[in-house]
Parts: structure tokens; C-alpha cells; sequence
């Protein structure tokens, strides 16, 4: 049997420290990768330094990380999308309340994934570029297409159009890059936020109007934008986005939700327990009261529920297989190699935490 190695964070607050790991074995219907890269999301910093609020539930050792693309080595009884040898990318889960597993965690040499949060990726397309898409793509997805978010159509080959326009308040982020494509490719037409440097990228993606966020007037703009439009919804990622997207829904005609990607609270400074909860509590309940008044409903994203739900096999099985063999689909944002082996991985999380812009860093394994 072959051995395995782990990033395990040994205890709440602690750092990531390379040892021995057990070989997982998957059940029936899951699939066990060899990975051979890993990406980066500030969930997992939060986790280390905000671990108490954030994902209070958590055992320790644990092994984080969401974002895998690697190999398939072995396949559970009830798995017949998958066998050995196929190269996958794939939402690993690990740190979810309902699965609390070292095993099903990214940080480590074989990660246990379940088989509806997987994809094949193309020959052509290397593992590191691969391993940007789960989480990004998976947010996007539950934020558009579940029925308790904007639940909107899902995405198709040719979609026709569907004669609203969605709004992505961080277009170049992870998800909102996952969230321009998704939405494009369900028939929707796309407003979305950025800094000027990465508008070009964002309208080649299919967004028919780009904003500069740090504008003083961009949301009078994306309102005048939306004038004569029917509102799909909105989706808020980064900073100050819902307040800003509550306003426009508020302003515009249409589906008045907010589907929120970005906690009203902020870590990279570090974690104080009572500012922390203070902080939480009060965005929340600003933004409910903001929303309320104006008519717009707001919910908060958790990126994995799609595991839950038709939304997980409509595009990890149903969409992203064709979709990036034919290039309809794209590894977005590009990967920044940040590493070659496990013991990158602490650096690479402190590297994410002080700031990343349209890029996701990646360690290759």
C-alpha cells in the first residue's frame, strides 16, 4: 500500500506542519486522486487564524484545503463516472461540519473526493491551471443556481438568451471569474466590477459592461447600466460589495436578491475574538436592515452546499466536462505557482493572506 503524507495544522491557530498521514480509502461513492496540485483560498488562512468563529466544529489534526487536480488512483463501488488513471479536478470537503475528515482534506499527497464534486479535465490542460476551479467554480455555482439563492437556469451548450442581466460585484476574483462564465453560459447577461487593469480579460469572458469598483460613482453608473433591464439577481464578492449590490438591487426591476460571497468581517489584520463577533453580528444586521427597507432579500453563500443538491452534478457532470474540452469554460483566475511541495504550503497561505489580485496560487505536489 503506498504511504501518505500530510500539511496537517495540528491545533486550532497552529501552523501547517508536514508529517505521516493515513492512506484514506474511499467510500462507495467517492474517488481517491493523487494530487499533483493544490490551490489556495483565503478560507484556509481564515481557518488557521479565525478557527474558533469560523469553523468552530473543526477537529484537530486537520488537514485543509478545498482545490485539487490530480489522478485518480482508486474508485468506490458505486462510482462509474471514473476509474484509475483519469485526470480529474475536484472539491475537497474535508473541513465541512458534515464530513469533519483529515482524509477528504486537499492538504496532502491522496485526498478522498466525492464523485458528484469531480470533473475530467482535458489532456491539454495542466494540473495547476486545473486546480483554480473547484471552490471558485462551486461558489459561483450555489450563488447562481440554487433555488434558496437567484436560481437562475442552469448553464448549456448554446445556451439561448434568457433576457436578464446578473450582476457579479468582483468579477475578477475566484468566484467572481467563475461566476461571469457560469452566468454567461446559462443565457444571462453580465455587469460586473473590477479594476480597470482587468476589464479586458472580464468583457472576453462574455461580461457585456465592466465597472471600475473603486469609481465614487460606480454604483449610480451600474444603476443607469441597468436601466431598462430586468435584474437576475446579484452576487457579492469582496469588501463592501453587499451593502453596494443591496443598493443597486433596491434601485433596479427584477429578482431583488443578493447572494453573499464575503463575510462583513475581515482577518487579515489578525483575529480578536470579541471585535471579531462584534463586527459579524453588526454587518449582518446593517445589511439586513439596508436590505429590508429597499426590498431585497440577501443569503449568504457556503461554496460546498452544491454537494447537497441538483447543482453539484448539473456542473461538475454535466457542464464542466464538455464545456473545457471545448474551451467554452476557462481555468480562471490563472494560477501563480507558489510552491513544489507540501512544506510550500504555510508560505503560500501567508503569501494569499497579505493580497493576491486576479491570480490564485497553486503548489504542485
Amino acid at each position: 500500500m503506498p504511504t501518505n503524507t500530510a500539511a496537517w495544522i495540528p491545533a486550532r491557530n497552529g501552523t501547517l506542519a508536514v508529517g505521516p498521514a493515513p492512506y484514506p480509502t474511499p467510500g462507495p461513492d467517492q474517488i481517491l486522486i493523487r494530487n499533483h496540485a493544490v490551490a489556495i483560498n483565503p478560507l484556509d488562512w481564515v481557518i488557521q487564524v479565525a478557527g474558533r468563529v469560523a469553523y468552530a466544529w473543526l477537529k484537530y489534526p486537520a488537514v485543509l484545503g478545498a482545490d485539487v487536480a490530480g489522478e485518480v488512483v482508486e474508485v468506490g463501488s458505486a462510482v462509474t463516472r471514473f476509474r484509475a488513471g483519469d485526470r480529474v479536478l475536484a472539491l475537497a470537503v474535508g473541513t465541512d461540519r458534515d464530513a469533519n475528515s483529515p482524509a477528504q482534506g486537499a492538504f496532502q499527497q491522496y485526498t478522498v473526493v466525492l464523485e458528484r464534486l469531480a470533473s475530467p479535465i482535458p489532456a491539454a490542460m495542466a494540473y495547476p491551471d486545473a486546480a483554480v476551479l473547484p471552490l471558485g467554480v462551486s461558489t459561483a455555482a450555489c450563488a447562481l443556481f440554487q433555488t434558496d439563492h437567484l436560481g437562475l437556469r442552469h448553464p448549456v451548450a448554446g445556451a439561448a438568451p434568457a433576457g436578464e442581466t446578473v450582476l457579479v460585484w468582483g468579477g475578477a476574483t475566484s468566484v467572481g471569474s467563475n461566476a461571469v462564465q457560469l452566468a454567461v453560459a446559462a443565457g444571462y447577461d453580465v455587469i460586473t466590477t473590477a479594476s480597470p487593469r482587468n476589464a479586458g480579460w472580464l468583457t472576453d469572458l462574455g461580461a457585456s459592461r465592466v465597472f471600475d469598483y473603486r469609481s465614487p460613482t460606480v454604483e449610480a453608473d451600474v444603476v443607469a447600466a441597468l436601466d431598462g433591464r430586468t435584474l437576475a439577481g446579484a452576487v457579492a464578492i469582496g469588501s463592501g460589495s453587499a451593502p453596494a449590490c443591496v443598493r443597486i438591487a433596491g434601485a433596479a426591476r427584477g429578482n431583488r436578491i443578493v447572494s453573499v460571497a464575503t463575510a462583513p468581517v475581515t482577518f487579515e489584520n489578525g483575529f480578536s475574538l470579541p471585535r471579531t463577533v462584534t463586527g459579524m453580528l453588526g454587518g449582518v444586521l446593517r445589511l439586513e436592515i439596508a436590505a429590508r427597507r429597499r426590498g431585497v432579500r440577501t443569503k449568504f453563500v457556503f461554496g460546498s452546499d452544491l454537494k447537497n443538491n441538483e447543482v453539484g452534478p448539473a456542473i461538475f457532470r454535466d457542464f464542466l466536462p464538455a464545456a473545457l474540452a471545448e474551451g467554452r469554460y476557462l481555468a480562471l483566475p490563472a494560477a501563480s505557482v507558489a510552491g513544489s511541495s507540501l512544506a510550500d504550503l504555510q508560505q503560500a497561505m501567508d503569501r494569499q493572506r497579505k493580497g493576491v489580485s486576479a491570480t490564485k496560487l497553486v503548489v504542485t505536489l
